[in-house]
């Protein structure tokens, strides 16, 4: 065999759609992971500077979003370890499935690895869909800070005395308590803080984040597609496997018993 048709044997090995899902579930995790840990941090910082500036008011939430940041370091060695494993297991199965009439054999090991990765992808793929569904909070907050600094920005209200009258209370969202001072800014003052780069930061890397955990979703039901594709193609491998052994036994038997009668037909001449 030569060097091209080599490489054209290995290529045809390589699982394309497991390496799909793989690059997109590594690159979802890793907008998520990164840009939703600056943005908490970003959003601590605007917390502390302008809606409470009192530690114990917000020091439950900080603790909160200290563990959360901690769980994003979970979560990305966790999917960066299990996006490889699915590969390999994509590596595998493809293996399985090219083989299919030769003398590769599917074990029940293999077959049930195959099952519980299935099963665990879909579990993990219900669980980011909450994950995606949290990270849309956030977005929903700044936006609607966003959206009422555009307001006091706009021609009808500039200049006029209606603009220190609209405000964002952010104690509404449940994230500091309602004895939290200041806990509103309306005004001028509000129009500053979308101004600063920790908002405008905090804002696009929330919405990076969503996306992320967005293409995360996807890739995960990529995956589960692909395993439970792949699944079936082992049962019908092991099924053609116990065909392809009865065969094999019904035509050693035959050929003993052909075997059998021409030395007994020997013996009788």
């Amino acid at each position: 065999m030569g060097c091209f048709e080599c490489c054209i044997k290995c290529l045809g090995g390589v699982p394309y759609a497991s390496l799909v899902a793989t690059i997109l579930c590594f690159s979802g995790v890793a907008l998520f992971c990164g840009c939703g840990h600056v943005a908490l941090a970003g959003t601590v910082a605007i917390l502390e500077q302008h809606f409470s500036t009192n530690t114990s008011d917000h020091a439950l939430l900080s603790e909160v979003i200290q563990l959360m940041q901690y769980v994003i370091y979970g979560i990305a060695s966790f999917f960066f370890l299990y996006g490889i494993i699915l590969l390999a297991e994509g590596f595998y199965t493809t293996s399985a499935v090219k083989e299919l009439h030769g003398e590769f054999k599917t074990t029940a090991c293999g077959r049930c690895i195959s099952g519980m990765f299935v099963f665990l992808t879909y579990v993990l793929g219900v669980a980011w869909l909450g994950v995606f569904g949290f990270s849309a909070v956030p977005v929903f907050m700044f936006y609607n800070i966003w959206s009422t600094c555009e307001v006091i920005k706009s021609p009808q209200t500039n200049g006029t005395a209606a603009v220190e009258q609209i405000c964002v209370d952010i104690r509404q969202y449940g994230i500091i308590p309602w004895n939290a001072f200041p806990g509103k800014m309306c005004g001028s003052a509000l129009e500053n803080i979308c101004n600063t780069n920790e908002f405008y930061m905090s804002y696009h890397l929330f919405i990076v984040a969503c996306a992320g955990a967005g293409a995360t979703v996807v890739a995960l039901i990529h995956f589960l597609m692909i395993l439970s594709s792949n699944w079936a193609y082992l049962k019908d491998a092991s099924k053609m496997q116990a065909y392809q052994d009865i065969k094999a036994k019904e035509e050693q038997e035959l050929q003993d018993i052909q075997s059998r009668s021409k030395e007994q037909l020997n013996s009788y001449t």
